[in-house]
Order: C-alpha cells, then structure tokens, then sequence
C-alpha cells in the first residue's frame, strides 16, 4: 500500500493551490497516493488538475480584501474571528479525516488547522516574516505561534542573500526546523516562439480581482498589439471571447498557461509570491500592479523593482502607456535549484 498524503492549500486567488502541483507531482513520482484537500477555486483547480486523486472539502476561510486599499488591514482585523473559527473548523475536519482514510503525512500550505499531533504534519510558507505595516511585528509573532505547531516549515526560496522573497522568507532565527526547498514552479523552461505581445493574469479574492479586470479592460481598448487576458475564475468549464485583438479566457489549465506565457512577450500581473516564481522559472518579463493594501505585494513589487528586474505602478495610476517602461527592465529569471524531495518527504 502506498502512504496517502494529504496536500492542503489554502484558497486565497491561485496561488497556493498552483505551488503545490509540483509537490503532488512530486509525490506520485516518488510512490507516495496524495489526497487533496481545499475549498473553492482551490480545490476545483487541483480538481482539474488532478482528476484521478481523491479530494476533500475543508471549511472555507471566507476571506474577501477591502474595497480600499487603505482598509485592507482593518478588514483582516474585523475577519480575525472567522478565522479562528475557520482554523478551528479545520482542526475538527483533519481528526475525521484521519478517522477515514489512512493518511501517513500532512502538507498544509498556509491552512493553520490542517494539522494533527499523531502525524507529522509540514506548512508551506515563503512568508516568515509577515509585512502588516506599523503591526509587522505582531503579524509575524502570531504566523510563528501557528508554524511552530508544526513538525517543520517548508519555504519555497532559496537559502542566501540572492533570493526571491527576501525578507518575508528569511529571518535570522525562528523555532522551528525550516527547510528551504527552492522555488516552486509547476512550470518547465522552453523556448517557445513568441505569438503574442501581452499576457494579462488575474488572480486573487474579491473584490479587487473584479476592480483590476474591468481597469484593465478598459486601458486595453488603447493597445495595438495582441492579447491574451485570463480572468482567473475557476467555472466548470472554460470559456473563450475574441473582442479584435483581445482573447479573453476564464480560466487556464497548467500546461495551457504554461504555453501561454512562454509564447508571450510581457506578462501583466499582480505580484503574488507564487506569479513571481511562475515567471522566473520562465525567464519572463512583466509588469506588477500589486493588490491596493496588500502588503506582501507592494513589498515584493518594490524590491523587484529596485532590483531593475520588474516595473511596477499602483492600481490606481495605470495607465497602458505604462508597459512602455518595461524596455529598462532585465525581467525574472530562474534559480538553478532542485529540491530533494526523496529527503524531504522522508519525514512521512
């Protein structure tokens, strides 16, 4: 009997849920039967993703972002409840889940109550230290109080001062083991020709997903050359609208962006830690609009930018004549780094 190991990502946008792919992938190359287990856009991509493999439903974090970005930190503050409540939830539904299947591990990507004590049970984080603004410090201490009650950490980056997360993924100490297991990209370098001039990716909670698409939209009525937009809506089944020369996608499976974007000139995007490692792994050059308020974004935009690597702007000021600024910029580029995941899935 293969060990079954539970992989949960948490469904906040895409990301979470796409960096765990090379890790289920991972698994099943090194005989081990995943589990997948999230909510909403999450699970149905995983769903998709991974047809054959059971899945689970968790209980929802319900988190939505402010309508202002100046509000963002309050809303958290205000949703803190739920969350706990929902951590909780999650606490209750592993124990039946263990009680069902036979599950030898856990693999919690930011799921605070994807845990249990009579397993080991890994969280995936590339923030270590969590940007809130003046609150920084209390943000961070209360994610290390939820790690720590794990058996380790796991962060997608690379150990050193040349990395890509930077200070969010490494601090200069915290209790508990931290591997870190290089980026994670379920995507593979090529040298695709290239077909179009614009890639725009959307991701991410409401209701600011919606507020950047119908901006973006509507700047892109301005722009000549050829665009694919993806709206990052997981529905049942993918749909496809042409206005001239703008296709627009709900949705796109991994080896279908995968060959969208390398067949893309510049990728338009929000600044997501998991977008970054996707474009690095690709070579790719981008544009940043981070998510107004949210803090990781803005850090992660800024520092790509000051590192001449990224051009970035605030929501509210784009405009498509922007993307002219790109031509100064090197672009994202990949780490040579592969993880040792015999080594790492020895825990199980």
């Amino acid at each position: 009997m293969k060990k079954q190991i539970l992989v949960a990502p948490l469904n906040w946008g895409l990301g979470h849920a796409t960096r765990c792919i090379p890790i289920i992938h991972a698994l099943i190359a090194q005989n081990y039967m995943p589990i997948i287990a999230s909510d909403g856009d999450a699970l149905a991509l995983l769903q998709k993703e991974f047809p054959t493999l059971t899945s689970i439903e968790l209980p929802s974090y319900n988190v939505t972002y402010a309508k202002k970005g100046k509000n963002f930190k309050l809303k958290l503050i205000k949703d803190s409840p739920k969350l706990l409540k929902a951590i909780k939830n999650e606490k209750k539904a592993i124990a039946k889940i263990l009680e069902d299947h036979d599950i030898a591990g856990i693999i919690s990507d930011n799921r605070m109550g994807v845990r249990n004590k009579k397993i080991p049970s890994v969280f995936i984080t590339h923030q270590l230290y969590v940007l809130s603004g003046s609150t920084s410090w209390l943000s961070t201490t209360m994610h290390q109080k939820f790690i720590q009650k794990f058996d380790v950490c796991w962060v997608p980056d690379v150990p050193g001062e040349i990395n890509l997360s930077g200070k969010l993924g490494h601090v200069k100490s915290f209790d508990i083991p931290t591997e870190y297991i290089g980026p994670l990209s379920r995507f593979t370098s090529n040298n695709a020709v290239i077909k179009n001039d614009l890639l725009v990716l959307l991701s991410g909670p409401e209701p600011q997903r919606t507020f950047l698409e119908e901006k973006l939209l509507a700047e892109l009525k301005n722009y000549q050359g050829k665009v694919v937009f993806v709206k990052g809506q997981m529905q049942a089944e993918q749909t496809t609208e042409c206005f001239g020369n703008i296709s627009i996608y709900n949705f796109m499976t991994s080896a279908m962006l995968e060959k969208t974007i390398s067949e893309s000139a510049l990728i338009l995007s929000r600044s997501g830690y998991t977008t970054v490692m996707d474009l690095a792994k690709l070579n790719k050059k981008a544009f940043f609009i981070p998510t107004p308020g949210q803090f990781e974004q803005e850090y992660l935009a800024k520092r790509l930018w000051e590192l001449s690597m990224v051009p970035t702007c605030n929501q509210d000021d784009f405009t498509i004549e922007k993307l002219e600024d790109v031509i100064a910029f090197e672009g994202l580029k990949a780490f040579d780094y592969a993880p040792d995941y015999k080594s790492l899935f020895s825990l199980f």
